[in-house]
């Protein structure tokens, strides 16, 4: 099984983080793939493979702009998802944007949840002016995130 780390990024920060836990979780999944989230659909979403997508917010709560044309097939195109397993790491500034924070990873997940996907664990979301860096919080979450997810078979109920 592959894990897709789904990037959706405006500055570079979640591309950062995906990069960081593509390099520090070989140990507990071998095939990790980083890929931009710029001109996907929800083709993307296989039975196949384990996802996390790992976003940040921009403007008023919205999702990047290389992640609408994904976001929007995701609300524009359904299909159940029934045999897809996801994760979410969400990026945002509580300080900045408190009404609208993490919101961009929060609108992919009620937009899976929506087409019968199914989330591991829970959202996390990430703080940029808390005192830990996102990568290395991100890295410690998805260590985690992917022993709940590997622990539990693609059947089962998260």
């Amino acid at each position: 099984m592959q894990l897709k780390i789904l990037v959706g990024t405006v500055t570079g920060n979640a591309m950062s983080v995906a990069q960081a836990i593509e390099l520090a979780c070989t140990d507990l999944m071998a095939d990790i793939a980083v890929v931009p989230m710029d001109g996907l659909d929800i083709g993307v979403f296989t039975p196949d493979a384990l996802f996390l997508v790992c976003t940040s917010t921009t403007g008023a709560g919205d999702v990047p702009d290389n992640a609408q044309a994904l976001y929007a097939s995701l609300l524009g195109e359904p299909r159940y998802l029934g045999g897809v397993r996801y994760g979410v790491l969400a990026l945002g500034d509580a300080v900045a944007h408190a009404a609208t924070f993490a919101e961009g990873g929060l609108k992919f997940d009620a937009a899976l949840q929506d087409l019968g996907a199914r989330r591991i664990g829970e959202v996390f979301t990430h703080d940029a002016c808390g005192e830990v860096d996102a990568e290395t919080a991100g890295v410690d979450w998805c260590r985690g995130w992917l022993a709940e997810a590997l622990a539990t078979p693609p059947g089962a109920p998260a």
